[in-house]
């Protein structure tokens, strides 16, 4: 009977999960993002959070606890290392997983798994730089807005048009605009 028993066990007897999982948690560590499928990154996050908490406590034993789990020599250096210092502060969560799209071949809910700390668009830490503008002409400064509006008078900037002239440039703006209409509907009446 398999009561309690809720792991997923993705298709495969006991020794080829435990290979596949070495093997995509070593790539983790390598590449710092794999692309993988929803329910193998669920089961690789359980896999690989308890050994990066073994890494923050360098010693032999802990070493050999997380080498008997890996088997790469490289992902353990890599471990130990780097990855070890940058989540010494954090307690928990190395990990994020970011849903994509369905696969092609068989519409499996794929996604992606990263370490946390290795990502810079959704850290909060970073500081980000302004791009440079494209187009456009010199960017006035605040310091020059402020001198050039005040060496004007506001009598020279502002004219003042009767509100009679403004009425009939409107209208004949209209007239203007029904006499052109008019003179393409005769056109098309011609034709």
């Amino acid at each position: 009977m398999r009561h309690g028993k809720k792991f997923n066990h993705l298709g495969r007897k006991a020794a080829h999960r435990k290979a596949m999982l070495a093997n995509m948690a070593c790539s983790l560590i390598e590449h710092k993002r794999i692309k993988t499928t929803l329910a193998k990154a669920k089961a690789l996050r359980v896999y690989i959070e308890p050994l990066i908490t073994k890494s923050k406590n360098d010693t032999t034993h802990s070493r050999g606890v997380v080498f008997s789990y890996l088997k790469q020599k490289e992902a353990i250096t890599e471990l130990f290392g780097d990855i070890s210092s940058k989540v010494s502060e954090r307690n928990g969560g190395y990990t994020r997983i970011l849903k994509l799209s369905n696969r092609l071949g068989d519409n499996a809910q794929m996604s992606l798994i990263e370490l946390v700390d290795y990502n810079t668009e959704y850290s909060t830490n970073v500081i980000k730089t302004k791009k440079a503008r494209r187009r456009g002409g010199k960017k006035v400064s605040n310091s020059d807005a402020s001198i050039s509006t005040v060496d004007i008078p506001l009598a020279e900037v502002v004219e003042e048009t009767p509100a009679a002239e403004v009425v009939e440039e409107v209208n004949d703006a209209k007239e203007s605009k029904e006499d052109s209409e008019g003179s393409k509907a005769d056109d098309k009446e011609k034709k």
